[in-house]
């Protein structure tokens, strides 16, 4: 039996017990969960319909996603879970915005029993995720799943607002966000010259083969709101086109935006861009290719962090 699953079992029957302790006592005042003012509504999830407070003040988010939309939205969550152990909640929100949250486990494990001790009264996460925790959840909280992140960033944005009560501020988060992309649009030389400029971007990952990603990605997504070309081998569905440094002329674009996941050297991208192959990518002739923030450009997927892709963009571009 792996450790992992030791863990989870522990933590299910602690959570469990506890709910059960609670049940049985009244609510002491330890256990006593009081319900925010303002009644409740039904949000449609990927688990079906669940009928959520209208005014959550006790909110815990399960994935970077999630985050995002709590913050975009004036909503400090009261936890949260790490990307990877001993890493920021992140790199892009403002330190602010993140202070006092307790971490809650990991993306795709979280800690139930520290979850239960929260006290919430919404927790936000996906199926793609959570899917195996969600009983457990839905017994601590009203529990709210998309169904997957990534690409469908926007839909499940407006899911979020939903649940948090704050579906009148969409619409000019929305805005103001398709604002960004014009401007970033002219930085681009304009829609016609956006559209016959082949973009892609590079990821060197530790452990990995180097990722051309596609464009059902957070980042595709960016690129498709751009309506900015994409080079053929990339300008479809799927997640990324995976490559050995022997194939480095497939990372053939105009314009190249790269990151690194983990040590450079053993990402390959040190190998990769100092050798032969990747000289000759007309990106890299033209002087037109950019290091990117890999924790931005990977994990700020929600608007908050979209637009400080396409101030990257637009800094970069200049």
């Amino acid at each position: 039996m792996s450790r992992s699953f030791t863990r989870r079992a522990a933590a299910v029957a602690a959570v469990a017990a506890l709910a059960v302790t609670a049940t049985a006592c009244g609510g002491g005042k330890d256990d006593a969960r009081t319900e925010p003012k303002g009644g409740k509504h039904t949000v449609k999830t990927a688990m079906g319909d669940v009928e959520v407070y209208n005014h959550p003040k006790r909110v815990v988010v399960l994935d970077t996603d999630a985050l995002d939309s709590a913050i975009t939205l004036g909503v400090k969550p009261v936890g949260a879970v790490q990307a990877e152990a001993g890493a920021p909640l992140s790199t892009y929100l403002p330190k602010d915005k993140l202070a006092g949250i307790k971490k809650v486990g990991l993306i795709a494990e979280p800690n139930l029993e520290a979850i239960y001790g929260l006290k919430p009264d919404l927790i936000l996460s996906s199926k793609a995720r959570d899917e195996k925790s969600y009983q457990e959840l839905s017994k601590i909280a009203p529990t709210v799943f998309t169904k997957t992140t990534g690409p469908a960033w926007r839909e499940n944005f407006e899911l979020h607002a939903d649940a948090l009560g704050k579906k009148d501020q969409v619409k000019n988060i929305v805005a103001d966000y398709e604002k960004h992309v014009a401007k970033v649009t002219e930085a681009l030389g304009g829609p016609e010259k956006a559209k016959s400029t082949k973009v892609g971007f590079v990821r060197f990952v530790e452990g990995a083969d180097t990722r051309l990603y596609k464009n059902d990605t957070f980042v595709g997504s960016i690129f498709k709101d751009l309506k900015v070309g994409r080079p053929a081998n990339v300008d479809g569905n799927g997640f990324s086109l995976d490559i050995s440094p022997e194939k480095t002329d497939e990372a053939n674009a105009d314009v190249i935006f790269y990151s690194t996941y983990g040590d450079p050297e053993k990402a390959k991208e040190t190998a990769t861009t100092g050798g032969s192959m990747w000289k000759k990518l007309d990106a890299v002739k033209n002087k037109k290719v950019y290091a990117v923030n890999d924790s931005l450009w990977m994990l700020g997927i929600g608007y908050t962090g979209a637009n400080k892709v396409l101030d990257e963009m637009e800094q970069k571009l200049r």
